[in-house]
């Protein structure tokens, strides 16, 4: 971890974090987080790539861990991210990249990739596939008490996450989220409310890892995670008419516990094939018996299969 270096990279007007491990010379790879996350999420990614001769770049969004927040964090947009990441890249005189990206990442990801395939040497996602607009049908319904419904709605996050200090909120949506079932609550329940103060942590995820995300959000908060994934609406993925096609070689890796894939309709979409329609030079590994947080859950076993999707593409 000593040898991951940091700096400030002075984008669009804020003061962007991001971390970095390996030479300038080597093919680059680029990872993006999702929620709870911040860069510290691919630590484990970082580290194996570098050895293996790639340059490994995280970032926090604006908003995140680091990064200074946008001036209306209610405002912020996908546009936002996707730009903030174009401009990195310039800074960084990076010219091609590889993209890995988790949970809404992936959205963030294919939208800059489609605006810019002719910088991606391959996409590596983690936990979804692509899907746009084209793709969507009300088999995607997300169920009534879904947690992501709940933060949808302004305000009802900010008072169930504002009865707790920040780290019990992310110790909860952690242990929430490594569970393979749905974070469904009962009507007169908050999201909060799901986990039970003595549950313990995943054994994979430890108290120092706690402790290091909790401090990147108790001075970040949570303004500009709860805008972005879950009240933006705005996403550059195409259109039901216009139908996007992702030519550049591109893994999915799913943990076979992972909730998400018991959201209805989002499995099926992806082991029959269809996900190919759009992303014809696709490869989808499943993981046994991993969760959400596959790639801290097993980070050996993630790093290799990224690594070999790496060689095959450099």
């Amino acid at each position: 971890m000593d040898k991951i270096s940091h700096k400030f990279l002075q984008i669009n007007g804020l003061n962007l974090h991001v971390a970095e491990i390996g030479s300038d010379s080597s093919p680059a790879v680029i990872f993006l987080h999702g929620f709870p996350e911040i860069w510290y999420t691919w630590r484990h990614q970082m580290i194996a790539l570098a050895t293996a001769g790639f340059r490994s770049i995280a970032l926090d969004y604006r908003g995140y861990g680091l990064s200074d927040p946008p001036a209306e964090p209610e405002k912020a947009s996908y546009d936002d991210f996707v730009n903030d990441i174009a401009s990195i890249l310039d800074s960084l005189s990076i010219s091609k990249v590889f993209v890995i990206a988790k949970d809404f990442g992936v959205w963030v990801a294919y939208s800059f990739i489609l605006l810019h395939q002719e910088k991606i040497a391959g996409i590596v996602t983690l936990g979804m596939a692509f899907t746009p607009p084209a793709a969507y049908k009300p088999r995607f319904a997300l169920p009534e008490g879904f947690y992501v419904r709940r933060w949808q709605e302004p305000g009802r996050a900010e008072a169930d996450f504002g009865r707790f200090d920040v780290k019990t909120v992310v110790r909860n949506i952690y242990i929430l989220f490594s569970r393979s079932e749905i974070p469904i609550a009962d009507e007169n329940q908050e999201i909060m409310d799901l986990v039970e103060p003595m549950t313990p942590l995943p054994s994979w995820f430890t108290e120092e890892d706690l402790a290091t995300y909790a401090a990147l959000y108790e001075k970040s908060g949570f303004q500009t995670a709860l805008q972005i994934p879950y009240r933006a609406s705005k996403i550059n993925l195409g259109s039901a008419e216009q139908v996007p096609i992702v030519k550049a070689p591109t893994m999915v890796i799913i943990g076979e516990e992972d909730y998400a894939t018991k959201i209805p309709g989002v499995d099926e979409y992806v082991r029959s094939g269809e996900v190919k329609k759009y992303v014809p030079n696709l490869e989808t590994v499943y993981v046994p018996n991993g969760s959400h947080f596959v790639h801290e859950q097993f980070p050996n076993h993630v790093s290799q299969l990224i690594l070999g999707f790496l060689n095959r593409n450099k």
